[in-house]
């Protein structure tokens, strides 16, 4: 089965020894992607916010292995307080709006760079009905 790690100036660059994502055959599995601004380099705002920019990092990752955040199959997100689980939810669900994937949710007492959100996924990219 072929290895290919994939990079995208559109989400921000990895701060550790691992690649944004790696496609092997038609799977992607993607880091986890924090709400970093990839032009600046920051992390700004509420959960809403945080929550929003770590999704376009995500579906900039996965459009960078050839597919779309639909091609998502599961998706873990990690959130400092379960209290924002609404918050979280809400902006996610206007980015998988249809047949979204399949998803854990797990409070963990802190990210990297203070970050309030982050999420990963599996992706299925060329196998869509």
């Amino acid at each position: 089965m072929s290895r290919e790690i994939i990079h995208t100036d559109k989400a921000p660059k990895a701060i550790g020894p691992y690649s944004q994502a790696v496609k092997a055959g038609n799977l992607v599995f993607t880091s986890g992607q924090l709400p970093i601004n990839p032009a600046t380099g920051e992390i700004k705002g509420d959960m809403t916010a945080q929550t929003r920019q770590t999704l376009e990092n995500l579906k900039a990752v996965i459009e960078a292995a050839g597919g779309t955040l639909q091609d998502a199959v599961k998706a873990t997100v990690f959130i400092t307080d379960l209290k924002e689980f609404a918050a979280m939810n809400a902006v996610y669900a206007e980015f998988f709006p249809n047949r979204p994937p399949a998803r854990s949710t797990v409070e963990v007492s802190g990210l990297a760079r203070g970050a309030l959100v982050e999420i990963e996924a599996v992706a299925v990219i060329g196998d869509r009905e």
